[in-house]
């Protein structure tokens, strides 16, 4: 059974199989965690994700993690928050299925996620970890190849946000 928690942290210094990158379209780097992964990885990022063309809202796409700690790194793209009447969930939730999935294609074990859309994108809070965690509960009911998911959240609001949010899933 695959164990899934949440931490605070710096996910550039995860020493996992794939940190996902919560990535603009372009792939190119950005601001927040974005462009905290792309400053770790170092310019081999930017040469690597130019050929791959960008990546549509909710779609994810893999690269190598250069100098991470990480093999890999997964970017996706969140979805902007409109007013929660433009598909922000679906493609939310998509988001950390594709993701997941791109994960397990690659033989991941371990995969560390951000909080993806709730900073510069505006995604509420409480909702987004809501949409992330029944995401990867259904994902996670359908495979064995993965033994460890985390949330790796940058303060101890979001952390708490996604510890909650796992817990009404037991409830």
């Amino acid at each position: 059974m695959t164990e899934f928690t949440v931490i605070r942290g710096d996910i550039t210094t995860s020493k996992v199989d794939a940190i996902v990158n919560a990535a603009n379209t372009t792939l190119l780097g950005g601001g927040g965690v974005d462009g905290a992964i792309h400053r770790a990885a170092g310019p081999e990022l930017f040469q690597a994700c130019v050929p791959l063309n960008g990546c549509p809202t909710g779609a994810a796409k893999i690269t190598p993690g250069f100098k991470l700690p990480a093999k890999w790194i997964i970017h996706t793209v969140g979805p902007i928050w409109q007013d929660g009447e433009h598909d922000e969930a679906k493609l939310l939730s998509s988001c950390y299925r594709n993701s997941l999935q791109v994960a397990a294609d690659h033989d991941c074990r371990t995969v560390d996620f951000p909080s993806i859309s709730t900073g510069a994108y505006g995604y509420p809070l409480v909702e987004a970890a809501a949409v992330a965690t029944r995401a990867i509960e259904s994902f996670l009911e359908r495979t064995t190849s993965l033994e460890h998911v985390r949330i790796v959240a940058f303060d101890e609001a979001t952390a708490a946000a996604y510890r909650a949010a796992w817990g009404n899933l037991a409830d």
